[in-house]
């Protein structure tokens, strides 16, 4: 590296830690490598989106952290999954040993085509015989055979490895999303709502709403038409819900038919607005049973919603939000807890 470069590096590094320490991200490889790109501002995509993740939050949540580091900075072979690594390394030797065997082939092709352009040239001096000229000539001919089938062994194997290495990067890619997303509904997971809600927790939460979100009756949608509709109503609920999202407030899947919405800079008041909208969202929602060819347009959902409090706790906000929801729950379900004024 240059002394230029490596003075570049040192700046960068120097303007990254204090804004680190400001937001209180953990000094992690994967933030180091995230805000050395933002302090270089390499990607104007990629600062536009952390600078409003961070305006939301005070900091950047581990899950958005990890979504931008792969959007922006990661290169996906880097990623350290360890099957899929040893056979890109395998891969890489194997293509490596051909493009050897390829290069020794065309020096060893090289140095006879020349030999044999010498003896050409020397047939006019020497008078070869016909013969001579007929052997010289069969010379080059398998030469150039054995040159062709050795550089298109390696095109085949480049092509070859061009799909292989496809197919891992979408394996790659899969693999990494299934670590925050849920499965079934294709929202963020309860692994990166503890995560995120741990970050928002390290800076002073001011503003932070926690939305709790509840199917109702929903044992009974599996119990009368299977786990199939159940499965269809949880995806129904969760798109509706995730469209509804807006201003940083982001949906999870909390567990079983439980969702969660984080919402950033907020009040009370704006966050069960929210909320209430969400809730419509949902009623208006009608799924096809196909086994039975019925209409099922009862699906409903109750709703705790919970503001932050000084020395609250992530627990307390949580367990704040959850007694809300049981509230709901507990005067009919379909609706907002609390009443609003």
């Amino acid at each position: 590296m240059s002394k230029s470069l490596l003075q570049e590096a040192a700046l960068n590094l120097k303007k990254a830690v204090p804004l680190m320490l400001k937001h209180q991200i953990p000094t992690t490889p994967t933030n180091y490598a995230l805000w050395y790109a933002y302090v270089g501002e390499q990607n104007e995509e990629l600062n536009k989106e952390l600078d409003t993740v961070v305006d939301q939050f005070n900091t950047c949540p581990s899950s958005r952290t990890q979504l931008l580091y792969r959007q922006y900075v990661a290169d996906p072979v880097e990623l350290d999954v360890r099957e899929m690594r040893h056979n890109l390394d395998a891969m890489v030797t194997e293509l490596s040993q051909s493009l050897k065997d390829t290069n020794c082939d065309a020096t060893k092709f090289q140095t006879n085509i020349d030999a044999n352009f010498n003896k050409l040239s020397r047939i006019e001096d020497e008078g070869f015989n016909l013969e001579q000229v007929i052997e010289l000539v069969r010379s080059l001919v398998q030469e150039s055979d054995n040159i062709r089938s050795s550089t298109q062994f390696f095109t085949g194997q480049l092509q070859k490895y061009e799909s292989e290495i496809s197919n891992l990067k979408q394996r790659l890619e899969k693999s990494e999303r299934d670590i925050l997303y849920d499965a079934l509904t294709g929202v963020l997971n309860r692994r990166a709502y503890d995560e995120d809600m741990a970050t928002i927790m390290t800076q002073a939460p001011q503003g932070t709403c926690l939305i709790l979100i509840d199917i109702d009756h929903f044992k009974a949608f599996n119990d009368n038409y299977g786990h199939q509709l159940g499965d269809q109503v949880l995806k129904a609920v969760a798109k509706r819900v995730n469209e509804s999202c807006r201003d940083g407030a982001k949906l999870y899947r909390y567990g079983g038919e439980e969702f969660a919405v984080i919402v950033p800079k907020s009040k009370l008041r704006i966050a069960r607005q929210l909320a209430e909208a969400m809730r419509r969202s949902i009623e208006k929602l009608s799924l096809k049973d196909r086994r039975k060819g019925a209409r099922i347009d009862s699906i409903t959902a109750s709703f705790g919603v919970a503001e932050w409090q000084t020395d609250q706790s992530q627990l307390q906000l949580t367990d704040a939000a959850d007694k809300l929801l049981y509230e709901a729950k507990r005067l009919g379900r379909n609706r907002v807890m609390p009443i609003a004024n």
